[in-house]
């Protein structure tokens, strides 16, 4: 109480999000001694996702259920996650930067009178207060944002920035009733979903991303065909999305996704601030750029300077030699 940690876990079709996990597993890294990690869960029929995050290192599920939330309402979910957070006063809230969490904390921040730090990367807890870093002035800058005066902290943190949450003793499970909902004039008739299916490129572990210095469309298809001989897939900056040469959900940056993989492969990317904070915290980055002085080289684990032209086919025939072998 006051001093408790509450993530909103968030859920899709019953199924936990992997963000939610992250959260989680951040909010347990930051938690010190006599802190409580309570996890919220909002939905229908929420059984599977409960049994997920039973067996994980966090003290208390808080599982919101019934059949007005089956799918997303801004309304009934706003109303229901203030009067949790109401009833619990934690120190700290998290939400995930999805089209969801975006949604849901400004509205939560106005009802709270308190303030809101979006699009984290980093989270730090000093004295009790919450240190939360994020992309400002158009990227070209980190700013870490203190709110002191006004309880809870809130924060939506980016998904694949965070490490999720390990294995626990077993969490309390209390049920939470929202004594009342709005009048709402919103009826779901139907939900079509989308059939095209792109590669989620959060869960790769190996990514081959291409930037402006790319060049051909010769040189994008041998992209695809290195990534394909390293089991992983391709990604781009967002020059290539603005283009119309590579679709939106491949895109990795402060406007697109954040991602960790263990390979992350930047061909043809100069390496400007909004691109960096989506992938600098992969495992192992290698940079291919013609311009020695490139931002990217000052994240890369390894950089090669030279023209993607001539590397390109010399990589993929490598790569092609030590598969046939």
């Amino acid at each position: 109480m006051e001093k408790d940690i509450l993530v909103f876990v968030e859920t899709r079709d019953g199924k936990i999000q992997k963000v939610g996990l992250e959260l989680l597993g951040e909010a347990r890294k930051l938690a010190s001694e006599g802190v409580a990690v309570k996890a919220v869960l909002i939905g229908d029929d929420l059984k599977e996702a409960v049994k997920c995050l039973e067996g994980k290192a966090i003290d208390e599920i808080i599982v919101v259920e019934g059949k007005e939330f089956a799918h997303y309402n801004t309304l009934n979910h706003t109303e229901a996650l203030f009067e949790v957070i109401k009833a619990e006063s934690p120190n700290i809230v998290f939400l995930g930067a999805t089209s969801i969490g975006r949604d849901l904390g400004p509205r939560l921040a106005a009802r709270l009178n308190c303030g809101l730090t979006a699009d984290c990367t980093k989270l730090e807890v000093i004295d009790g207060l919450l240190n939360a870093t994020r992309p400002a002035f158009g990227g070209n800058l980190m700013a870490t944002i203190v709110c002191p005066k006004h309880k809870p902290q809130m924060a939506t943190v980016r998904p694949g920035v965070m490490a999720p949450i390990g294995a626990g003793k077993g969490a309390k499970v209390v049920p939470f009733k929202v004594k009342s909902l709005p009048e709402n004039n919103v009826v779901l008739l139907e939900e079509v979903k989308e059939e095209k299916k792109v590669e989620n490129i959060e869960e790769a572990k190996i990514l081959v991303s291409m930037g402006r210095g790319i060049g051909s469309d010769e040189n994008m298809e041998a992209v695809k065909r290195i990534a394909k001989l390293l089991k992983g897939t391709y990604s781009s900056s967002r020059a290539l999305v603005d283009e119309g040469r590579v679709e939106s959900p491949r895109q990795v940056g402060q406007t697109g996704k954040t991602v960790k993989p263990e390979l992350y492969l930047a061909l043809g990317i100069s390496g400007a601030i909004q691109h960096v904070v989506g992938m600098e915290n992969s495992n192992f980055i290698i940079a291919v750029n013609r311009d020695k002085g490139a931002s990217i080289f000052q994240v890369a684990d390894l950089g090669i300077v030279g023209d993607v032209d001539k590397i390109l086919p010399l990589l993929e025939k490598r790569l092609g030699e030590e598969i046939s072998k």
